[in-house]
C-alpha cells in the first residue's frame, strides 16, 4: 500500500488487536494499559496467580519502583491499592563500598520529591493488576498457553491449549526469560551467567531501616537492605553459588550474624529472620524485540542483574513505550502491527535496555576486584561522584525513569 496513512482492514467483532502472553506484572500491565486505552485485549496465562490478602506473610520477592513505574500504575488506577496495602515508599539511599569505604547518597528531599521509589511485594503487584483486567474489559484466557501462532497477511493467529484459535493483530511475549513464544519465533538471545545467586529474606534490626535503602557492594556481590512497610527489611545478597548454598544452610541465628557482618551493622544487630530462597542470575539480552506481528517485553526481552533494582522499571517501560506506539498508529489509522510500527518500539527499547543491562553488568564487574589499585581508583570515582552534582542528578534522574 502506498501514501502516508495504512488504513487496517475492518475487524471481524470477534477477533482481537492484541493477545498478551504471560500474565506476570508486565504482561499484566500489558493487558490493562491496552484495554483502558481502548483496545480489543487477550491476557493467556497458564496459572491462576496465587491470591494476595493482608494477613499473608511477605512475599519473599519484591521490587522496587521507580517514579515511572509509579506514574504508569497510577494511570492504570492501580496505584492506590497497591499504597493502600503495604508498599513501602523510601525517601533515603544509601550505597558504600567495603573495600575502599567509599559511599554514595541520595536524598528525595534534595530532589524535591517524597521518595525516591516503593518497595513492594511481586506477588501484591501481579493481584491488584489482575483485579482491575476484568472490569477494563480484557479477556483472560487462564489457565491456557499460546501453542503455535502464524503470522498472515493482515492478523495473527494464536493457538491456546484447548485447540481454539485467536484471531489478533498482535502478539506480546511477556512470558518471561525462558519465553518458549521467544523461542517458537527464533529470536536468539545473548548474555551469560553470573555463577552467583541472589539470597532472599526478610530479616528484624535492632535500629529503624529510616526509610532508607542500604547498600553495601562486597567483593563476592552487593547485600541490599530495602525497607518494608512492616518495619524490617528485605535483603537481596548476591554471591557466588557456593557461598548461596553455605548461606542457605546456616541456622538462623548463624544467617542473622551473616547478614550483620555483610551488612557491616549499618542497622545493628540482626535479630531475627523469615524463611529464605535464592535465585540464579544472568545477564540475557534478545537480539531482536520483534518478529512478525510480534514484540517482546519485560523478562522475555531482557534480565538484568538485581544490584539497581531496575529489572521490572525497565519492563514496566517498555509497557509505556508499547502503549505509546500502539496508540499513535491506531490514531494515525495505521495497522499497529506493521513492521515500521513494531521497529519503533523495537528500536527504542532495546537501545535503552542494552544500555542499562550493559551498565549494571559493567558495575557488577568493577565492585568485584579487589586489587589494591583498583580499590583506590574505584573509591576515588565514588567519592567524587557523591560530590558531583549534576551527575548525581543525571543517575537519580535515570534511575527514576526520567
Amino acid at each position: 500500500m502506498s501514501g502516508a496513512m495504512e488504513r487496517p482492514r475492518r475487524r471481524r467483532a470477534d477477533a482481537l488487536d492484541v493477545v498478551v502472553a504471560g500474565g506476570g506484572m508486565a504482561g499484566a500491565a500489558t493487558a490493562l494499559s491496552l484495554a483502558r486505552e481502548g483496545f480489543a485485549v487477550a491476557l493467556v496465562e497458564a496459572r491462576q496467580p496465587r491470591p494476595w490478602g493482608p494477613q499473608d506473610e511477605l512475599d519473599l520477592r519484591v521490587v522496587a519502583l521507580a517514579p515511572s513505574s509509579a506514574h504508569l500504575l497510577s494511570r492504570l488506577g492501580v496505584w492506590d491499592a497497591l499504597t493502600d496495602a503495604r508498599a513501602s515508599g523510601y525517601s533515603g539511599m544509601h550505597v558504600w563500598d567495603a573495600e575502599s569505604g567509599a559511599s554514595l547518597s541520595f536524598d528525595a528531599a534534595e530532589r524535591g520529591q517524597s521518595a525516591l521509589g516503593w518497595i513492594v511485594e511481586n506477588r501484591l503487584v501481579q493481584h491488584v493488576l489482575w483485579q482491575a483486567l476484568e472490569a477494563a474489559g480484557v479477556r483472560v484466557e487462564c489457565p491456557q498457553t499460546v501453542t503455535t501462532f502464524q503470522a498472515r497477511e493482515h492478523d495473527m493467529a494464536v493457538t491456546l491449549d484447548d485447540e481454539r484459535v485467536l484471531s489478533t493483530q498482535l502478539l506480546v511475549a511477556a512470558d518471561g526469560a525462558a519465553s518458549p513464544l521467544r523461542d517458537m519465533a527464533g529470536i536468539e538471545v545473548r548474555g551469560r551467567g553470573y555463577a552467583q545467586r541472589a539470597v532472599v529474606a526478610h530479616v528484624t534490626t535492632e535500629r529503624e531501616h529510616q526509610a532508607t535503602a542500604w547498600q553495601r557492594f562486597l567483593p563476592g556481590g552487593p547485600i541490599a537492605l530495602l525497607p518494608l512497610a512492616d518495619g524490617r527489611s528485605s535483603i537481596v545478597w548476591s554471591m557466588p553459588e557456593a557461598d548461596a548454598e553455605a548461606v542457605l544452610a546456616l541456622d538462623d541465628q548463624a544467617f542473622c550474624d551473616a547478614v550483620g557482618v555483610a551488612s557491616d551493622f549499618r542497622l545493628g544487630r540482626v535479630t531475627a529472620t523469615s524463611a529464605r530462597a535464592a535465585f540464579p542470575l544472568r545477564l540475557q539480552l534478545a537480539r531482536s524485540y520483534q518478529a512478525e506481528r510480534m514484540v517482546l517485553l519485560g523478562d522475555a526481552a531482557h534480565v538484568v542483574h538485581p544490584l539497581a533494582g531496575q529489572g521490572v522499571n525497565l519492563g514496566l517501560r517498555d509497557v509505556a513505550e508499547l502503549r505509546d506506539v500502539l496508540v499513535q498508529a491506531r490514531d494515525a489509522g495505521r495497522d499497529i502491527a506493521a513492521e515500521h510500527v513494531l521497529r519503533r518500539y523495537a528500536r527504542r527499547r532495546r537501545s535503552a535496555d542494552t544500555l542499562d543491562a550493559l551498565s549494571f553488568d559493567a558495575l557488577s564487574r568493577a565492585f568485584a576486584h579487589s586489587a589494591a589499585p583498583w580499590v583506590g581508583l574505584r573509591g576515588m570515582g565514588v567519592r567524587l561522584l557523591d560530590r558531583a552534582g549534576p551527575f548525581k542528578r543525571l543517575l537519580a534522574s535515570h534511575a527514576a525513569g526520567r
